[in-house]
């Protein structure tokens, strides 16, 4: 492939994510001239797949509580949540000309529920900046190959029609993890990245899914039977309470629902706790999770219900009319339990206050909302320069951290974008 001789710039943003989208903002903002790269054909395409069900921006629990969901990187992130943290993104959302709301769980959307008309006008500011900005150069179909070998520092790019080499006096790596490839968060950066001597943690599935064990009969193997798998694949659990502990004093206790898939579990109570549960399987081969299918009930509520003689009447009409329990949760009972656990009132009561349900794996990064690990912090300053290669960022989810879904995974993207923008920034000036 033809290389183009190298362009000299102020700024290179390699990624067009939420994050190397902040950092473009800053920077432009304050005047000088950003070039953003990215391997597809348009910016933000995660942003815009995550609004489809409504666009979750942030969160508006207090912000000591708000930190706490980044669990081992909260103390990191602390800092760049104090500076650009939730009531900052409603501010930032506000200055596009996006209203918001706070929804009774407490998280944040735009009032309209859509990420394209937020994007829209982040876009067009962007590209016609107020008084002292600098319009920001997009440059699509561009893959970051790494750096030149011939020392000069500049960076290479894949173009459809030739190799293009670009010298920026700062550059900004906002590259993703490697969940949704398809949308360009396909963690490809991560050999190059090593190669340059920055430590990088192992990229993992963050907000999850799970395969199964077999269970019952069909404990031989795992996955679900053939007639659970094809007569409730895609149904919801609701109602459900899923507790999980994974023996080195770490817990999991919380209500809501999730989904049974061809292979296993998936959905927002899973995603919860599916950080515990991947590290423990990691661990241990296999986590096992306990499941209450009657929250409302107490187990003595249970244990009378179960031991009322039900006659001639079969089981599942028996739990139907005593305890409401029908459809996917007896089809559960049914594939989790043995014969003689199942007539056992007694045992019977306890299982459907705490079933236990064996995982096996996560379900592929691919598949996952988001990934951990990436860019280790001990790699970078506290403006998140490289140590070791001064003038090279880092910002996003590139980065080695996790948090659940609802407003999290954004803000945290849009405030390490922000500090990244801000300490690039200084580095140009200084």
């Amino acid at each position: 492939m033809t290389t183009t001789p190298s362009t000299p710039v102020d700024v290179a943003v390699i990624g067009g994510g939420p994050s190397g989208l902040m950092v473009a903002e800053v920077l432009s903002g304050a005047g000088f001239s950003v070039h953003l790269f990215d391997a597809m054909p348009s910016v933000g395409r995660k942003f815009l797949l995550a609004g489809k069900g409504g666009m979750n921006l942030t969160h508006a629990e207090p912000l000591e509580a708000f930190v706490g969901r980044y669990a081992e990187r909260s103390d990191r992130l602390a800092p760049l949540l104090q500076a650009f943290g939730p009531q900052a993104v409603r501010d930032w959302a506000a200055g596009l000309g996006i209203a918001t709301f706070v929804g009774s769980s407490q998280r944040v959307f735009p009032t309209d529920m859509k990420a394209a008309p937020l994007l829209r006008a982040w876009l067009h500011r962007l590209r016609h900046p107020g008084p002292g900005g600098v319009p920001v150069a997009f440059h699509m179909r561009h893959r970051w190959l790494g750096w030149a070998t011939d020392g000069s520092g500049a960076l290479r790019f894949a173009t459809p029609q030739v190799e293009r080499q670009v010298h920026p006096r700062a550059t900004v790596l906002a590259l993703g993890g490697a969940s949704w490839a398809r949308l360009g968060s396909d963690g490809a950066w991560v050999p190059t990245v090593q190669a340059a001597g920055v430590s990088v943690a192992p990229l993992r599935p963050s907000n999850c899914g799970f395969d199964v064990a077999a269970h019952g009969v069909h404990a031989a193997g795992e996955g679900w039977s053939p007639f659970f798998r094809e007569r409730f694949a895609g149904q919801p659990f609701k109602s459900i309470a899923l507790a999980f502990a994974d023996g080195q004093g770490r817990s999991f206790a919380r209500r809501g629902e999730f989904v049974a898939t061809a292979t296993g579990i998936e959905g927002s109570l899973v995603y919860a706790a599916s950080a515990l549960i991947r590290d423990a399987i990691g661990h241990h081969g296999r986590a096992t999770i306990q499941l209450d299918l009657l929250p409302d009930h107490s187990a003595a509520q249970v244990a009378a219900q179960t031991n009322h003689p039900r006659g001639s009447r079969s089981l599942s009409a028996h739990l139907k009319s005593r305890l409401g329990i029908d459809g996917i949760k007896m089809a559960l009972l049914n594939e989790v339990l043995d014969k003689t656990t199942l007539h056992d009132p007694a045992s019977l009561a306890r299982s459907i206050k705490a079933l236990p349900l064996t995982l096996l794996r996560a379900r592929p990064i691919d598949e996952a909302i988001s990934s951990a690990g990436g860019v280790m912090f001990d790699a970078l300053d506290e403006q998140l320069m490289v140590r070791h290669r001064p003038g090279l960022f880092c910002a996003g989810e590139m980065l080695d951290w996790e948090a659940p879904t609802g407003g999290y995974l954004l803000t945290a993207c849009l405030a390490s974008g922000h500090r990244a923008g801000r300490g690039a920034l200084a580095w140009l000036r200084g």
